[in-house]
């Protein structure tokens, strides 16, 4: 979501209030670091449930136990826990694919390890498909964020407190046009990113029901605030774009030094600056500002690639990580699929994504849009040859290939594989691990690729009722770490 800082108040006595050109100025600098791409980083987000049973609640003392045990590890990944409980590994920048692969792997192995002992596993889904929202941390952060969304209605909370995702972090790109330019991938990223949410769909499911969509998770995402979670409009550069969108976003809060921190409603950074009510600005104010706005892509120097929901299995989370890295970082791969995508412009239309008509379909249809799949099977075409050429391991692209061949070539994402809720009890999961291990074969008939593909479920993992969790909240707040971004 931003800068994990809890409790930070950012006002201190000699800082110099912000004026508008000033806090335009600082924008444009820092949202978009360009050179030659290098780095690559990942954010994994988890559920996490009991072994035996995910269809039940895990209990607090469990949990503050396991969470307690977790935190002690020497990971080289920053670790946080969202407001649900949700388990977080945010890595390294890496100065390449296999070294971000190599180093998340060994965390998320530590990670499962210490969660295993406890009988707790972490569950690769983008929203939780057991239990209603539970706000665990009662951080002054979390406390303003509810009674803003909750303005907007339930969708903040079921962000905040049952999601989970894969995010992307790459370099921004080059100041020169081209395949590689901070522009072009910027243009590319808001297209590309609505095929991501269709091909890595995996949330059909809300509290015991089909919600009707593939990706639950992303339609959370556009319901959740009107204006926080939208990408910026189209007609200006994006330096020039960003900057404005981010002055003329709703403040979520306004911290203080003591007590709850004020809520306003409908007052934009750029009206605080004019106003300088409650308080002036400065510049700590406009870098929290920006860790509150949720579009797909956040540019923070780098880009964040927000939109992919978390995915099941070991292995599972590396695909998103490796097709996207090598369709942004491969000149010859980023050229054809900016090429493939650019017709899904005209679906877009001018709303900005994710209330676009491109992203809503990708949330709702997955790769059974026909569209989407063909963009989509151009897009994975490309990445396997890019990942040889960018030293990806064997096993890497094996993966990425039993990824295409299982959903991309058939018209499928990973939310077909689940069957319906009420199908199975929770006694039967005891039979069926693959939420909690990923399938290593499909888990019922797979239909063959073609263009006439059933979009139907198959057999796959169970889900329980909806169940609601005992106790108050205990999770303590995550040490504040300059600079590590988080979900929600």
């Amino acid at each position: 979501m931003g800068l994990d800082i809890p409790g930070a108040t950012g006002s201190r006595p000699d800082a110099v209030p912000l004026d508008e050109s000033g806090a335009e100025d600082l924008l444009r600098g820092i949202c978009f670091k360009t050179g030659p791409p290098r780095t690559v980083g990942v954010e994994l987000e988890w559920l996490i449930h009991d072994r035996e049973r995910p269809d039940l609640p895990v209990g607090r003392e469990r949990l503050d136990s396991a969470v307690e045990a977790v935190r002690a590890l020497p990971l080289s990944a920053a670790l946080t826990f969202e407001p649900g409980g949700q388990l977080e590994l945010s890595s390294q920048p890496a100065g390449s694919l296999m070294e971000c692969v190599d180093t998340t792997a060994a965390d998320l192995a530590a990670v499962r390890a210490s969660l295993g002992a406890a009988g707790l596993a972490p569950v690769g889904l983008g929203v939780d498909p057991w239990q209603p929202p539970y706000r665990r941390l009662r951080e002054r952060r979390y406390e303003a964020m509810e009674a803003a969304l909750d303005r907007a209605g339930p969708a903040g909370r079921a962000m905040m407190c049952t999601s989970a995702s894969v995010q992307v972090c790459l370099d921004a790109g080059e100041e020169e046009p081209g395949p590689l330019g901070y522009g072009r991938r910027w243009q590319l990223a808001h297209l590309l990113g609505a095929l991501l949410v269709a091909a890595f769909a995996n949330s059909p499911f809300q509290q015991g029901r089909r919600t009707g969509w593939r990706s639950t998770r992303q339609s959370l995402w556009a319901d959740l605030d009107p204006g926080r979670t939208l990408a910026p409009g189209s007609g200006r550069a994006p330096r020039e774009a960003w900057a404005a969108h981010v002055l003329d976003t709703t403040v979520l809060c306004i911290r203080c030094e003591e007590g709850p921190w004020d809520v306003p409603e409908g007052l934009t950074f750029r009206e605080w600056i004019r106003t300088g009510s409650p308080r002036p600005p400065v510049r700590a104010d406009l870098d929290y500002h920006l860790t509150t706005l949720f579009p797909p892509i956040r540019p923070r120097g780098h880009l964040e690639l927000r939109m992919i929901d978390a995915q099941s299995g070991p292995d599972g989370w590396l695909v998103p990580l490796a097709v996207a890295t090598a369709l942004f970082d491969d000149p010859e791969a980023a050229e054809t699929v900016y090429r493939a995508v650019k017709p899904l412009a005209e679906t877009a239309g001018s709303p900005a994504a994710p209330r676009n008509p491109l992203w809503t379909t990708a949330a709702r249809e997955g790769l059974a849009d026909p569209e989407l799949r063909a963009a989509a099977t151009v897009c994975f075409g490309a990445a396997l040859p890019a990942l040889e050429r960018m030293g990806a391991s064997g096993a890497v692209r094996a993966t990425v290939a039993a990824f295409t061949d299982r959903y991309v070539a058939r018209g499928r994402c990973p939310a077909d594989d689940l069957t319906e809720p009420g199908d199975l009890t929770g006694r039967s999961l005891l039979a069926d691990r693959s939420l909690l291990t990923g399938p290593s074969k499909p888990t019922g008939p797979v239909p063959p690729a073609g263009p006439d593909v059933p979009t139907g479920p198959v057999d796959g993992p169970a889900l329980g009722p909806e169940r609601l969790v005992a106790g108050p909240p205990t999770i303590p707040p995550s040490p504040p770490r300059p600079g590590k971004a988080a979900s929600a």
